[in-house]
């Protein structure tokens, strides 16, 4: 652990074993202790807990942001562009379908940053993205 605060976020899946697979294998993430009712994942240094529960009835939001309905709430990591482009060849590689195919928003501008959306097997959505200028992650 570092000086800076990880996160710590629980997601609510409807199968554990379909979560293993797409957090572990697809994704690639560390997996650390569990029961037979949640996970806990290695999301970078930040503790994804993946917890056996019934899925909400209410659908997430679409909030629209450059003409893409980009669903709300969402959760994901920022990634170097190394990162990212092998995140998304894996991503392909294991035929996850895209909410939003990687694609580059706002371009020429100081948030210039590569993006995408899936969803887990749950449900839950995912944004990754890659900023051209990480000193720009909060830049107005």
């Amino acid at each position: 652990m570092t000086d800076r605060p990880a996160v710590h976020l629980a997601v609510p899946v409807d199968n554990l074993a379909a979560a293993r697979s797409f957090y572990g294998q697809i994704l690639g993430l560390p997996e650390g202790r569990s029961t037979g009712h949640w996970i806990d994942w290695d999301f970078d240094g930040h503790q994804l807990v993946t917890h056996l529960a019934a899925r909400p009835s209410i659908p997430a939001a679409l909030s629209s942001v450059e003409q893409h309905s980009v669903p709300v709430p969402h959760f994901g990591l920022l990634l170097t562009h190394g990162r990212f482009r092998d995140l998304a060849d894996r991503l392909r590689a294991a035929g996850v379908v895209f909410d939003i195919e990687p694609y580059l928003r706002y371009a020429g501008e100081p948030a210039e940053q590569w993006t995408m959306f899936l969803r887990d097997p749950a449900g839950n959505a995912l944004e990754f993205k890659a900023f051209t200028d990480e000193s720009a992650v909060f830049a107005l």
